[in-house]
């Protein structure tokens, strides 16, 4: 079984980023895939997201990689079947300054993590909100990167502050990472904003913008506080019904990215 570990980074917040992370799972789980949620954000979003309050944190990711705990030790079961969790803890948010001179401290996400490929089809790595050492980690563990882009006029600037990182981390730290494609979020078909973004970030990049979109939702925004992704919370609304059509498209787009050349 051949294990993709995916790193959905943007160093802009309030992109979608941990809702893209957490709903992902969730269908790639229920079409019957092994999954992992990886939360490297200090903020515990994507694990609270998940049910798991932040006083109730035991085994974490912060643990792990200061070695006090093995990956596979970490890990946790959720609600949804196939659908594993290795949370966050606020911890992490000092780990740039206990590791900032630690030889090979962007790898350490990687080191980690490679005793788990063989049990879980999809690693998914939710990165914070920022370019330093976790979100650096999390593109270093990973095989594909995928961006999470807001449809607002600063969007196009932060796509080219990823890519850049993309490029140096390619170049010197993880030669195999491969762009799976900027996902487009937070849409509104109703505002002309939303459609001139979407135009001119299919205009820079049309391969590899993906072609489903998240729209803006009040049910994805409400998911959270329920500690439910809108997969469970509801199955039937506009957002839910965009993750699921994405997910099937990441698949088949990771599938192509990876398939042996003829």
């Amino acid at each position: 079984m051949i294990c993709h570990t995916v790193c959905l980074a943007n160093q802009k917040g309030g992109v979608a980023k941990t809702t893209s992370t957490v709903n992902l799972g969730v269908y790639l789980s229920r079409q019957g895939h092994s999954v992992l949620i990886v939360d490297s954000d200090p903020q515990t979003n994507a694990t609270s997201s998940l049910g798991v309050r932040r006083g109730d944190i035991r085994e974490n990711l912060y643990d792990v990689l200061t070695g006090a705990m093995a990956a596979d030790q970490a890990c946790q079961a959720t609600a949804t079947a196939g659908l594993d969790l290795l949370a966050a803890s606020p911890h992490l948010a000092a780990l740039e300054l206990e590791f900032g001179a630690h030889p090979g401290r962007e790898h350490m996400l990687a080191h980690a993590l490679s005793s788990l490929h063989t049990r879980y089809r999809y690693i998914l790595i939710d990165s914070p909100p920022s370019l330093g050492l976790l979100t650096l980690n999390g593109m270093v563990a990973a095989n594909f990167l995928v961006v999470p882009v807001q449809c607002e006029y600063l969007a196009l600037e932060g796509m080219t502050a990823i890519m850049n990182s993309l490029e140096r981390v390619q170049q010197t730290l993880n030669p195999q990472l491969t762009l799976a494609g900027f996902l487009l979020t937070l849409y509104d078909s109703r505002t002309r904003l939303s459609r001139d973004v979407e135009s001119e970030v299919r205009h820079h990049f049309p391969a590899e913008t993906f072609t489903h979109v998240i729209p803006r939702s009040v049910r994805l925004a409400e998911a959270p506080s329920h500690g439910v992704p809108v997969a469970v919370y509801d199955p039937s609304s506009a957002g839910a019904i965009a993750y699921e059509r994405w997910a099937l498209e990441l698949v088949h787009r990771l599938d192509h990215l990876t398939a042996p050349a003829d």
